[in-house]
């Protein structure tokens, strides 16, 4: 079977890697320099079986799983353990799909044992004692041994539902074409039926100095009354902070400067009001989601076309690419 994988972010990739072990021949293209290079760019992800749908809470656990086994054969950890806390006024929806799924929490949890950098402890909280970090760096290294075979630095122009893929070097067909390109999945499924959503927003994420020896835990934060925010450990000494803030200032027509510029200054106020770091950015990492999905993924096909769309798609990426060639198969 001959396959064409459109972006080689870490789903795309964890796809390729999963289609060459069942012996597929496989071509994956990737428009930027890099692999992992736009949405998944970073040296870390937030790893949680907390999520609010039962079935979610079950894949991330699958998920854990395959991060175990990537981690044995690449003698490499890929996830820090930390735990996870979700805290916010629906945390105890989180809490009811994670006992539904079995999965073990600790709600409520005593303040003593959230270890955040916060100034004030959350009121309402869940600790996820499963939660961690994930280590991009060495997931990247693990899927570009494996697939570097496989992969060409070279931007698809347009696809068709018999299989073919446009390319600056002339059409080639394929069985079956995967698209996992982001951001530029919508325009490329779009005309072989399959509907992706295409708008998107500006998102960057801060980094902040910190005591390496500190080891807090990674935290979710949802209240009620303010924009909502994910932190995490991005590396010692090192506190990732991403705000979720007001849409109209990262709407994509604001740009791409402006929105990054106002959401630093966003997360810098809360940063000095509400955190125990210092109040200097040491790191920015941009990307481009699209409003309003949330976690979960969606996978589609028409023809020979099978699309993958979601956000927060990392932590699901072991099981992701086994599902997405066992449904390549299957086209």
């Amino acid at each position: 079977m001959r396959v064409a994988v459109v972006g080689a972010g870490v789903v795309g990739l964890s796809a390729t890697a999963a289609l060459l072990e069942r012996g597929a021949e496989v071509v994956c293209y990737e428009r930027a320099g890099e692999p992992m290079a736009e949405r998944s760019a970073g040296s870390s992800r937030i790893f949680r079986f907390a999520h609010r749908e039962p079935e979610l809470v079950a894949r991330a656990a699958d998920a854990r799983a395959g991060f175990e086994r990537w981690a044995e054969r690449a003698r490499k950890p890929m996830i820090v353990p930390s735990g996870c806390v979700i805290s916010g006024a629906d945390v105890a929806e989180w809490a009811a799909a994670m006992e539904a799924a079995g999965a073990p929490l600790e709600m409520p949890a005593a303040p003593e044992r959230l270890l955040l950098p916060t100034r004030r402890a959350p009121e309402e909280a869940l600790l996820d004692p499963s939660g961690g970090v994930i280590d991009v760096d060495a997931v990247r290294e693990y899927l570009t041994g494996l697939t570097r075979r496989a992969l060409r630095h070279e931007p698809v122009d347009a696809v068709d539902a018999d299989g073919h893929v446009w390319t600056r070097s002339g059409p080639a067909r394929f069985d079956t074409v995967l698209l996992a390109a982001g951001a530029g999945t919508s325009a490329l499924a779009a005309p072989v039926g399959i509907a992706v959503p295409g708008e998107l927003e500006h998102h960057a994420r801060f980094t902040f100095p910190v005591d390496p020896t500190v080891a807090w835990r990674s935290w979710i934060d949802l209240p009620a009354a303010q924009a909502s925010t994910y932190q995490h450990a991005s590396g010692p000494g090192r506190w990732a902070v991403g705000g979720h803030l007001d849409p109209a200032g990262t709407a994509w027509g604001i740009g791409r400067d402006a929105a990054t510029a106002a959401s630093r200054e966003a997360v810098l106020e809360y940063a000095r009001e509400h955190l125990s770091v210092e109040p200097r950015i040491i790191e920015t990492i941009y990307c481009t989601p699209t409003p309003g999905l949330g976690d979960g993924f969606h996978v589609q096909h028409a023809g020979r076309v099978v699309a993958v769309h979601g956000e927060n798609l990392f932590k699901f990426a072991p099981v992701l690419g086994a599902a997405l060639a066992a449904a390549c198969e299957l086209v």
